[in-house]
């Protein structure tokens, strides 16, 4: 199991947790209260947490899949991506897509996920020509509906 340190910014919430054995998305949770309006609105929601993620490892921010079934309200730049080098406190753009319904956030209220994944670094080298793929140049949504 990887150990991911954590500041505690805010005695007060609770720190990441898995829901269930086996769950890939430990819970990010409030630090703040915020309100959501309808038809797109945003907020910008502290977690009272800060993470050290090791190199070679990124935090990924998800959605909770029942804030957005139940209320339309999902993470806006999702997934928000947590760089190894990052120290800052956790910060979650959620977005409230209900085209009616405004969406109170409250203290401790469960919003979004977090996911550690490992991560390669890559070396991009100029080339010629690419080599050759079943798909070859087929855009988005080539393949029909």
């Amino acid at each position: 199991m990887l150990e991911i340190p954590v500041l505690a910014l805010d005695a007060g919430v609770s720190l990441p947790a898995y829901a269930r054995f086996g769950d890939a998305g430990a819970d990010l949770v409030a630090r703040r209260d915020a309100l959501v309006a309808p038809g797109g609105g945003r907020a910008l929601v502290p977690t009272g947490i800060a993470v050290a993620i090791p190199e070679g490892y990124a935090g990924f921010v998800m959605p909770r899949s029942g804030l957005a079934w139940k209320h339309g309200v999902t993470v806006a730049n999702s997934p928000g991506l947590i760089d190894s080098g990052y120290r800052d406190e956790i910060k979650v753009i959620l977005v409230n897509l209900d085209p009616e319904e405004p969406y109170d956030v409250r203290r401790g209220d469960r919003i979004a996920q977090l996911v550690i994944l490992p991560v390669v670094r890559a070396a991009f080298a100029v080339v010629e020509a690419l080599e050759a793929s079943e798909r070859g140049a087929g855009g988005l949504g080539h393949t029909g509906r």
